[in-house]
């Protein structure tokens, strides 16, 4: 199977339209499937935008081809399972069987504003498990009354549901996830480049497709794009639990006082080099994932699309074709 290399929506960053704009230079520059973030809060006050994700799939439905999948969206708390549901196979429609649906246990960022407790993460898993068994049973278009540990669900029923269930791809990082990844998820999500993460997931079971990504930023000079990453998204290189824990962005932006741009500099590919760019991508493809998403972190947006058709992706398909 060739690898596939797609581009990373960022609902934290950027407004509805602008993501359906970017959607459709990402087709035009090559691109072969689309990501796209579902939050309730962005990471940081700088990145100021957070739109309700569904509203956005619809309309992304409409304006490109591409298969599009959540990365990922967290069923257990802010929205109940049997919601989830219902959006996923509404979308799956809209987008006639190109809609996939990423799960994930979710970060108190966004699951906290209902005021519910922030579980665990053991008990965030059994949740996952219990709300997954759930959508899939929706998807069939069978009534559902459902009592168990964690969720209700009384006599509901999608009469709209598509030909084909959208398939659920499941974010998973440590062992225990991994295993539930194995046994829910027709597919597996994680985000680290590292040689093994995917012999992991073959080695417990897992037949799926493999996704992973990353995030980047095309700038004039190496310097300029550091800077941005420091500026807009400092989060990603914050270290531990902090993203699963931490409530508000303004947290986030405290914490990210600790990440300088000569760290940003070592772990992000930035600024106008090819080569970096396409070291940076190479890891994933080498590591064995069978999609590849990457995102560009600020206002470069056209010529980040115009750089990775002419640049960057090329040489990209050529090492893939080169492993087969």
């Amino acid at each position: 199977m060739s690898v596939k290399f797609g581009y990373f929506l960022s609902s934290e960053e950027f407004s509805p339209r602008e993501l359906v704009r970017q959607a459709r230079l990402a087709e035009e520059a090559g691109f072969e499937a689309l990501w796209i973030s579902d939050h309730y809060h962005p990471w940081t006050e700088e990145q100021g935008e957070s739109g309700f994700v569904w509203a956005t799939i619809g309309a992304l439905s409409q304006a490109v081809d591409l298969p599009i999948t959540t990365a990922v969206t967290c069923p257990l708390v802010r929205i109940h399972p049997a919601i989830i549901a219902q959006a996923a196979a509404t979308s799956q429609v809209l987008a006639e069987g190109r809609f996939r649906l990423g799960v994930g246990t979710g970060e108190a960022l966004n699951e906290h504003v209902t005021g519910a407790r922030w579980p665990g993460a053991s008990e965030r898993l059994e949740m996952l498990e219990e709300a997954v068994l759930i959508i899939k049973r929706l998807f069939t278009g069978e009534q559902v009354t459902h009592r168990g540990t964690h969720y209700r669900v009384e006599t509901a029923r999608l009469y709209t549901i598509p030909d084909t269930p959208p398939p659920i791809y499941m974010s998973a990082f440590g062992p225990k996830s991994l295993k539930l990844a194995t046994r829910i998820a027709d597919g597996y999500i994680n985000i680290s480049p590292e040689a093994g993460v995917i012999e992991k997931y073959r080695e417990a079971g897992g037949k799926g497709p493999a996704l992973g990504g990353t995030k980047v930023c095309w700038a004039p000079d190496e310097q300029t794009g550091a800077e941005t990453i420091r500026r807009i998204w400092p989060n990603e290189l914050i270290p531990g639990e902090a993203g699963q824990i931490l409530p508000n962005p303004r947290q986030f932006q405290q914490l990210s006082q600790l990440v300088t741009v000569d760290e940003v500099r070592k772990q992000r590919a930035c600024g106008p080099d090819p080569q970096r760019h396409f070291e940076v991508l190479k890891q994933y493809v080498d590591a064995g994932y069978d999609e590849v998403y990457v995102n560009q972190i600020g206002p470069d947006q056209d010529a980040f699309f115009d750089f990775y058709a002419k640049e960057v992706l090329p040489e990209l398909r050529r090492h893939a074709e080169s492993r087969q």
